[in-house]
């Protein structure tokens, strides 16, 4: 009894050893088998161990890449396919036609409006210093006919005033002299008019670009947006990259708008505070030649009154 439990535990350890290098020698045998031992992944994670009855190993599924991960992944794409040139000129040339064509017109309304505001500041400065000069003069003239001879050749409507009060007291020699002042009053109100109206031409379209450009601006807005929605439509997805180049170019648009309408609202009301400032100096010209006129007829007028007492 003593020597049989050696024996039985030598021929368990024969069989259980034959039984692992048959088993080893099938694993071995079978094609594409991975080996048990294998380098676990950044990916998936090592392969665990299982219960066989067989003694090979079984490998539990791959789990899925973190959230993450897979976020990190997608980043890359995502800023690929953003618009690489958000400048001013990148947004303009990939603008639509549409909101190509709001911009360009509202950079020339913006060019327009600089150019009447450097035109009429010269024009209205120049004439306002003639006014004034002109006034001086004629307000320290002894009569009408030296007042004249100091507007002579001026091109100013204050000279074509002295000239016409002038002319209308020749052409109304003799006549009764309330008739005379009244012709003269309403020819210099004619000249005084005129002159108005020439000095106010070209603020016209300041007032229009004024009151129009944000309009136009908000057009080329609604225009733009319009287009983003359609590209998030056909794209079906809520990337910013897809809707972001037409909301700037839509902001963009408003942006000049407001360039344009701006500054013509403020070089409009400039130049209606100039313009009326010329029209008070044109009226006390008006109103002087009248007094020189008044005081030339009364002495016209004094030797026949003389004559007529004696």
């Amino acid at each position: 009894m003593i020597l049989l439990r050696p024996l039985r535990m030598l021929v368990a350890c024969a069989v259980l050893g034959a039984g692992v290098l048959a088993a080893s020698a099938q694993d071995q045998g079978q094609p594409g088998a991975e080996p048990a031992a294998t380098a676990p992944t950044s990916a998936a994670p090592a392969a665990l161990p299982g219960p066989s009855s067989a003694g090979s190993s079984e490998t539990l599924p791959a789990s899925p890449a973190p959230t993450g991960a897979a976020q990190a992944a997608r980043a890359p794409a995502a800023a690929a396919s953003l618009p690489h040139n958000l400048s001013p000129w990148g947004m303009f040339m990939g603008a639509d036609i549409i909101v190509k064509a709001v911009m360009v017109g509202l950079a020339f309304a913006s060019v327009v409006t600089w150019t009447v505001w450097l035109a009429k500041t010269l024009e209205l400065l120049a004439a306002r210093r003639t006014a004034r000069r002109l006034l001086g003069q004629i307000a320290g003239a002894p009569s009408l006919g030296e007042a004249a001879r100091h507007g002579a050749g001026s091109r100013s409507p204050i000279g074509a005033m002295l000239s016409a009060a002038v002319q209308e007291t020749e052409l109304s020699a003799g006549l009764d002299k309330d008739g005379v002042k009244e012709r003269a009053a309403s020819r210099l109100e004619r000249i005084e008019a005129g002159a108005a109206r020439r000095m106010t031409r070209g603020t016209g379209l300041l007032a229009t670009i004024g009151s129009t450009a944000p309009f136009v601006g908000l057009f080329g807005t609604v225009w733009g947006i319009m287009n983003a929605f359609i590209g998030i439509s056909k794209s079906q997805t809520t990337n910013l990259a897809v809707v972001a180049p037409g909301i700037a170019e839509a902001l963009l648009a408003t942006a000049i708008g407001l360039v344009a309408a701006i500054p013509a609202v403020v070089i409009y009301n400039l130049f209606s505070r100039w313009i009326s400032g010329y029209r008070a100096l044109l009226s006390d010209a008006s109103a002087e030649v009248m007094r020189h006129l008044s005081r030339d007829l009364d002495r016209a007028r004094r030797p026949h009154l003389r004559a007529a007492a004696e």
